[in-house]
């Protein structure tokens, strides 16, 4: 919904046109005029504390005006030297300089030229005195127990108000009651004197605060005897005072608030009340203060006229005091005379009349004087009014009325201007005016003329006035343009004519577009403690775009920005956000956008959700032995209709106080028969549940109890727990306590052989297991088991099939072979046992297997058992993870969920040999300008027998092309070293060195250096960080021609190095040719077969030596690289298997990456075994060929929490 409002420009033309109307006749300065007062001060006091008093008269006239004053109805002289006198005006200043109690009077400032005089109000200047009291001395007063006692104060004179207190020396104030008043004068008043009165600090303040000034009267000291007699007396009026009789009058002004006091003496206390004679005291204005001695009206109106009556009684008797009150008020205009612009031979009339009690007397002056004293010819005077005839320009001047009762004057000017002028437009020429289409535009032409002057306006250039419906003039010359469109864009002209001329101006309008507005979403509806964000989207002119301001506000009242004390309103421009949303910010909400010409607001109603009250009113009724019907009261569902009911009761004998769902009805329903259970002791309670959430659950309804009966139902989930061979222990889910629908529940449990024409063996137990023997192992038996208590048994029960316990198999399976599929993965095939010596459930086989030799070097390994379990009916199995070049002892057995089976005999197998791992290290010791000469380490795991080395180098220089490949076969594996000569100087180089086997070469290390220049001695053993980086892992060159830059940083300090970081560039691309598959030269064949036996037995040294102490740790095997020798194999049982074995070189490769990678391998047993998990690490590998059983002799744990199955033999 969209609202247009009058805009920012609309208003103040509005208020423009409206003022200019009002003054039309103002004569402007240009103009000559009589004097006009236009400012003038009002009663003026001379505080002491102020440095000077001014005492203002200002007024406008042509010519300009001369001021004079008078003082008490005397001329006053501006001249004193003792005063300072504004320039241009009558304004004087009386600076304070101790003289300033001569300047005391009322003032009156007259300003005149040759064409009149205008007079000022009176002002009265009051120079206030020092209020002090007198010093005197103060006799004691002595007085006896329970009689009266006025303490006087007798306040010094000062400037109004004064305030008086009654306190003691240290400044607490007397208590006053209706015992003891204040009155109005300041006197302390005691109906009856009590020996708790005597005190000699009786002390009266008088504060006057606009004097600042607070003094106090001599203390007061008052003795009260006590006496033996009991004075009881009547009352007795002290206040008004005795003197004047039953019946006083006062006079108040209207306005003013009106006082009233009555004070009696006499004991008991005695009370005072109030009424109306004739009538009712006026309600509401009218309040009894000071224990009712006070009657107060405030703002009082001729209706509070009228007696008033005070009573004072106790139970002596009681006394009255009559208030005449007479209501007076000072004159007031009702009539006042307005000044006048009058052209030669008009008529004219002035008007003055005034109210007040009593009447105002009317008095006429001209300039000044007496009317009497100056009248001008043809004027016809009477209190009232005076008219005139037939004006001609000397008779211009200033006519005062002035009316005055006895509370005070009231005087009014008023200008009597005869002027014979051609028009004056005060509107400036050329100017602009914008407005929005659709809105009023106004084009001003304010003028002074004298004839009167005609107006008209026209578009300038159609030459024509203007004329339609849309377009009105106004009184003070001003166009209204309404219903403006884009055509009425352009320049008008005004003109004004009278009997003198005529003159015009000009003036442009454009027209703008008007902004439009629209707030999103619409309507919302957000949940409770939810946020609320609402955008408001604007378009506007371009040309007003830079005024535009946009506001929030909320049903009518505006928010200010960001002002919420909690900080869960925020407004960001366009946005506005309400955190938090609680019921109290539903509403309204409007955007308004605010132009210089125009304004346009957009609502959205915000609609607050939340969960519904709880139902109430909870009522039973149809009561039965299975059912009853409850009803409700809906709540207050909080602008969210209510989509459901949950009923829940509360019942259950074994956990008392535990609420339970029982039925759920539709939102539009409040009433429900629920269906009960025998047995139970019900109580309901229900909640409501809307699109926000659930309420409260409602309070409890009465308790509804259920009688007993037979069980409905019998247990289910009956089952067999783990038990000895020739053992059932038969356990099923018990009855819960809402189901026993009655008390002695017990279970009838009976079974027999699984098909058997036998009769049923039965038993009755109270709990939920039964333990029975059975004469075979793990036969089948039907098994029921029935509810029963003191009302009956439940339902005929169904039968299910239990077997009893089971016992390990017997036998083990026959292995009958295992095929190898590469260096590190064979597969074992076997019989299956008959299911006859399984003696249960067969849940699988289990393989284990473990090393007994390398055949590298013959040393023989101690019997660490791995084990891989293969779940269901099968008789094959992939084992990975081997060790190549190497003996196994594998065996299997069968396992069912009593335990694992004696194993089969041991199947010896080998592996055969695979690709070495890359070499431990590789470093340049030596660099001359054209040789360098590279040392290396053996591989950590040969896999086969070493037949050499194949090195290969290349330029690496700093750019992006990369050198020839070079290589060498070094056919020596006993040489860790080789020396490179033939190289280029001051060169960097990137050597790679593989490890060989008659299966081929391994992953390479790489190692980068530098020649030396000419000239450059030679150096030895280069230290690291020094034109070369050694890396203890392979860079990969991951893409063919791109760049990989790895950063390295040393985390210690080694060899007295600092912190560094190296940088190595790795560069690839494709090469035709860059690996040869040298395993396929004649040469190469050769030399390997004439050093294969020389290198085995060096081999087989060193590896005696390094792995002299047995078997490998499991943190070892755990980092060494899995063999790549495995084939693809596509079976059932785990699918595809991709080869990654490393094959001997040939043909021509793409890049090093592929050489690299293709070493790699990640074998992982869970893809061959099967059914427990709990074998495999957390990242998915074997774990059980290095935490699982070991056997040596007799089965053993290694500390793993991994669980291992037992052996039997």
């Amino acid at each position: 919904m969209e609202v247009l409002l009058g805009g920012r420009g609309l208003i103040v033309s509005l208020i423009c046109f409206l003022f200019k109307f009002c003054t039309a006749t103002e004569i402007p300065l240009s103009v000559q005029q009589v004097p006009t007062i236009i400012k003038q001060s009002k009663v003026q006091v001379a505080f002491p504390f102020d440095e000077y008093f001014q005492i203002e008269c200002e007024a406008k006239g042509n010519p300009e005006p001369t001021f004079m004053w008078t003082k008490d109805d005397k001329l006053f002289d501006l001249s004193d030297s003792r005063i300072i006198v504004s320039n241009n005006s009558g304004t004087f200043k009386i600076p304070n300089e101790g003289h300033i109690s001569h300047f005391q009077g009322k003032y009156r400032c007259f300003a005149s030229n040759k064409l009149g005089v205008a007079m000022s109000e009176e002002i009265e200047f009051i120079v206030p005195n020092v209020p002090k009291f007198p010093k005197e001395k103060i006799d004691p007063i002595e007085v006896e127990e329970g009689d009266p006692i006025v303490l006087p104060c007798n306040p010094p004179k000062g400037l109004p108000p004064l305030h008086i207190y009654w306190m003691n020396i240290e400044l607490e104030h007397i208590k006053q009651d209706e015992r003891v008043y204040m009155s109005q004068k300041g006197d302390l008043y005691f109906a009856n004197v009590e020996e708790k009165d005597s005190r000699n600090d009786y002390c009266c303040f008088a504060a006057f605060p606009r004097l600042r000034t607070i003094v106090q009267k001599m203390p007061m000291k008052l003795t009260v005897n006590s006496s033996n007699s009991i004075k009881q007396r009547k009352p007795r009026l002290l206040l008004p005072p005795p003197e004047s009789g039953s019946e006083s009058s006062i006079t108040i002004l209207k306005g003013d608030t009106l006082l009233l006091e009555c004070f009696a003496e006499g004991l008991p206390t005695p009370k005072v009340s109030w009424n109306k004679i004739g009538g009712d005291l006026p309600k509401g204005s009218e309040t009894k203060e000071n224990h009712t001695n006070t009657l107060k009206i405030e703002n009082v109106s001729y209706w509070n006229r009228g007696n008033y009556r005070c009573t004072a009684n106790n139970f002596l008797g009681s006394t009255t005091h009559d208030f005449h009150v007479i209501v007076e008020e000072p004159p007031r205009w009702t009539k006042k005379p307005q000044s006048g612009v009058y052209s030669t031979g008009s008529s004219g009339i002035l008007l003055c009349e005034a109210e007040g009690e009593p009447e105002p007397t009317i008095k006429w002056r001209v300039n000044g004087s007496p009317i009497d004293k100056n009248p001008f010819a043809g004027d016809v005077v009477s209190p009232g009014e005076i008219s005139f005839t037939n004006l001609q320009p000397n008779h211009t001047a200033v006519y005062q009325c002035e009316a005055s009762n006895a509370h005070g004057t009231i005087l009014a000017n008023a200008n009597i201007d005869v002027v014979d002028v051609r028009p004056l437009i005060q509107t400036e020429d050329e100017e602009n005016y914008a407005t929005v289409v659709g809105y009023s535009a106004f084009l001003h032409c304010e003028y002074f003329a004298s004839p009167e002057a005609i107006v008209s306006w026209q578009k300038v250039e159609e030459a024509k006035p203007l004329e339609g419906r849309r377009y009105h003039i106004h009184e003070n010359g001003t166009l209204q343009i309404n219903k403006t469109t884009e055509d009425d864009a352009g320049s008008y002209s005004c003109w004004v004519e009278n009997a003198k001329g005529k003159t015009a101006v000009t003036a442009t309008l454009d027209i703008r577009n008007a902004t439009k507005l629209q707030v999103s979403p619409k309507n919302p509806r957000v949940p409770k403690l939810h946020t609320l964000e609402l955008h408001c989207e604007s378009k506007c002119d371009p040309h007003l775009k830079h005024s535009l301001k946009l506001s929030w506000s909320k049903n009518g009242e505006a928010f200010e920005i960001n002002a919420t004390e909690d900080g869960r309103i925020i407004i960001d421009g366009a946005n506005l956000t309400v955190s938090n949303v609680t019921s109290e910010d539903q509403g309204i909400y409007s955007c308004s956008a605010q132009t210089a010409l125009d304004s346009v607001a957009d609502v959205t109603q915000v609609t607050i959700l939340d969960v519904p009250d709880p139902p109430e009113n909870l009522h039973l009724s149809e009561r039965q032995n299975r059912s009853v019907r409850l009803t409700w009261d809906a709540g207050n569902d909080h602008n969210s209709h209510i989509s459901e009911y949950i009923v829940e009761f509360e019942g259950n004998k074994e956990e008392p106080g535990r609420w339970e769902e029982l039925a759920r009805v539709q939102g539009k329903e409040t009433t429900v028969i629920l269906s009960l259970a025998p047995y139970v002791r019900y109580q309901f309670r229900v909640i409501a549940v809307n699109e926000v959430g659930r309420s409260q659950p409602s309070q409890p309804s009465d308790h509804h109890e259920t009688p007993p009966a037979a069980p409905d139902k019998n247990p289910q989930n009956i089952r067999v727990q783990a038990s000895q061979p020739k053992e059932m222990i038969i356990r099923w889910e018990p009855l819960k306590s809402m189901e026993q629908n009655g008390p002695g529940l017990e279970y009838r449990v009976m079974w027999k052989p699984q098909g058997a024409p036998v009769e049923w063996e039965e038993e009755t137990v109270t709990n939920h297991t039964l333990r029975v023997m059975t004469p075979t192992v793990y036969a089948p038996y039907d098994v029921q088991v029935q509810a029963i208590n003191h009302l009956g048994s439940g339902p005929e029960p169904q039968s299910v099939i239990l077997y009893s316990g089971e016992d390990y198999p017997d036998t083990a399976p026959v292995i009958h072979g295992v095929d190898i599929i590469n260096s590190t993965l064979v597969k074992v095939t076997w019989s299956t046992i008959p299911k006859d010596r399984v003696h249960g459930h067969l849940k699988g086989y289990q393989v284990n297997w473990w090393k007994t030799k390398s055949l590298l070097d013959g040393r023989t390994h101690a019997k660490e058992v791995n084990i891989l379990r293969f779940s269901g009916q099968r008789n094959y199995g992939m084992v990975p993870s081997l060790d190549a070049f190497s003996e196994f002892h594998l065996t299997v057995l069968a396992y069912n969920s009593k335990g694992a089976g004696p194993e089969s005999e041991p199947y010896i197998f080998q592996t055969p040999e695979g690709v070495p791992e890359q070499p431990d290290f590789l470093k340049i010791i030596k660099v001359d300008k054209d040789t360098a000469t590279l040392t290396w380490g053996l591989p950590k795991k040969l896999n086969g027998n070493l037949t050499g080395y194949l090195l290969q180098y290349q330029i690496i220089n700093d750019t992006y092309e990369l050198g020839e490949l070079n290589d060498i076969n070094i056919t020596t594996p006993s040489k860790p070293s080789w020396r490179l000569s033939n190289l280029n100087s001051t060169t960097k180089y990137k050597f790679y060195l593989r490890a060989c086997t008659s299966k081929g070469c391994g992953k390479p290390i790489t190692e980068e250096g530098s020649t030396l220049g000419e000239g450059s001695k030679s150096i030895g053993k280069i230290s690291e960080g020094v034109n070369l980086t050694q890396k203890t892992h392979p860079v990969e060159v991951f893409e063919p021609g791109a760049e990989h830059i790895v950063r390295l940083l040393t985390k210690n300090w080694v060899d007295n190095n600092s912190i560094f970081e190296d940088v190595i560039e790795t560069r690839g691309r494709e090469y035709a040719g860059l690996y040869d598959d040298i395993s396929t030269q004649g040469w190469f064949i050769g030399l390997m077969c004439a050093i294969a036996l020389l290198t085995l037995i060096l081999l087989t040294v060193c590896f005696v030596k390094r792995n002299r102490g047995g078997k490998y740790s499991v943190k070892e095997k755990e980092d060494l690289h899995p063999d790549p020798e495995v084939q693809s194999v596509k079976d059932e049982t785990f699918g595809e298997y991709s080869d990654s074995d490393e094959k001997p070189l040939k043909g021509s490769l793409r890049s090093l990456n592929r050489d690299m990678q293709a070493t790699e391998s990640a074998d992982s047993l869970v893809q061959y075994g099967e059914g427990d998990h709990g074998l495999f690490s957390e990242d998915g590998s074997f774990i059980g060929a290095y935490a699982g059983s070991k056997e040596k002799g007799s089965v053993e744990s290694n500390g793993s929490s991994t669980a291992t199955f037992p052996l039997r033999a």
